[in-house]
């Protein structure tokens, strides 16, 4: 693959007519070191938040060892590559095939559940299996979160005692769990959700020997930056260290877009321009999915060589689908000299966008390449790599 130093001299280059994905590999790296040398605990890799097989591998060699996986071909996928990972199935709900699968083909022992029914599914395909880490997920609040995981999954703290109880019977370990919803602005996220779990353990009286924060650590993006990741992992450790708990307890996470945001950016064409609207040649069914269906705004630059005017104006984009749901209401702010046939790059795709993206009528091809300059922005670098201990964790968003 020829490598560029940025988007710009690859549009030079290339004049590409279709988008194109562009990899950071050194910015996953960054990423994955930080995690794996400052939190207080393991990361598994929430494989939904980017599954690219060059991105797992680039994660493994930085020491990031376990995968959050929630499907039977994520499982299959990260067996594949990296069949020495070890694979946490974490999604609550499976059928019992899949289960079956997992454990006796793919060597899956982590699972999690919320329900008894689950665990009798999990007891039934494993054949009673005596080596099982078994983790519980509550519910817990997503008010600190730009986007809510709170209703689907997660049994009630009023209705987990006995699910505990029953669950530490079959469990090798019991593990419990919880995600306080995607891109957290705050560690008091994990600071709320621990005291639930205290207060589940407390009466359940059962001892545990994981607790799982889950996921939701935040990336930035424009109007939304968040504290240092080292002020959640200080809040969590703390909270973590005063929970009724084994001495030999582990504290795991689950980071996706925090390890997998900066790895990407998009570059699209634009196909026309009318007043604040460009059409360009990716949307909401390819790679700008949380851009048209929840309001996400990415960074933007237009590639041009021209002197630049201030990107002042607010536009949104059209994508190129014939579906009037495949626009995305932005803003975003670009240089009102914008026209047909530019390029712009959108930032901090690398968390979702390809995951996400589908061949709906017809479009969704791309290519990539790896790129040498830095992310649009990024918590590990300049000063965002905040490595100063906190004990005053009460941080709001914009704080």
């Amino acid at each position: 693959m020829h490598n560029f130093h940025d988007a710009q001299e690859l549009t030079k280059a290339l004049c590409p007519d279709i988008p194109v994905l562009l990899n950071r590999p050194h910015a996953a790296r960054r990423a994955a070191r930080y995690f794996v040398d400052r939190f207080p605990g393991k990361s598994l890799y929430a494989v939904k938040a980017n599954p690219a097989p060059a991105l797992l591998k680039l994660l493994f060699s930085e020491g990031v060892t376990h995968y959050d996986v929630a499907s039977i071909d994520e499982v299959r996928v990260v067996h594949r590559h990296l069949p020495d990972a070890v694979l946490c199935f974490m999604h609550p709900i499976k059928s019992e095939a899949v289960i079956r699968e997992a454990y006796f083909d793919h060597g899956v022992r982590v699972f999690s559940l919320d329900s008894i029914e689950e665990l009798e599914k999990i007891e039934r395909a494993t054949a009673n299996a005596e080596d099982l880490t078994l983790c519980v997920r509550i519910k817990v609040a997503s008010e600190f979160a730009q986007i809510s995981l709170a209703t689907k999954f997660g049994i009630d703290i009023d209705d987990s005692k006995s699910l505990l109880m029953r669950t530490r019977q079959t469990a090798e370990n019991l593990g419990i769990c919880f995600h306080v919803g995607s891109q957290a602005m705050t560690p008091l996220a994990y600071v709320h959700a621990l005291e639930r779990v205290r207060t589940a353990i407390v009466e359940a009286s059962v001892t545990v020997d994981i607790v799982n924060v889950g996921g939701g650590f935040p990336s930035i993006y424009p109007d939304m930056a968040p504290p240092s990741l080292n002020h959640y992992f200080s809040a969590i450790d703390r909270n973590f260290e005063d929970l009724p708990i084994s001495y030999s307890a582990e504290l795991w996470c689950e980071p996706g877009r925090a390890l997998a945001a900066e790895y990407n950016s998009l570059v699209v064409k634009v196909e026309q321009r009318r007043g604040t609207e460009l059409y360009i040649n990716d949307g909401a069914y390819g790679s700008l999915f949380d851009a048209a269906h929840l309001g996400w705004r990415f960074p933007v630059q237009l590639l041009n060589d021209h002197v630049e005017a201030p990107a002042a104006t607010e536009f949104s984009f059209y994508g190129p689908t014939c579906d009037d749901m495949d626009h995305m209401a932005g803003p975003f702010l670009l240089p009102d000299t914008v026209k047909a046939g530019d390029y712009i790059e959108i930032g901090m795709l690398g968390a979702y966008g390809s995951a996400m993206r589908t061949q709906f009528n017809g479009y969704g091809s791309t290519d990539d390449y790896d790129v040498r300059d830095e992310p649009m922005a990024s918590l590990y670098v300049g000063e965002n790599l905040d490595r100063t201990d906190r004990d005053n964790i009460v941080s709001f968003p914009g704080a």
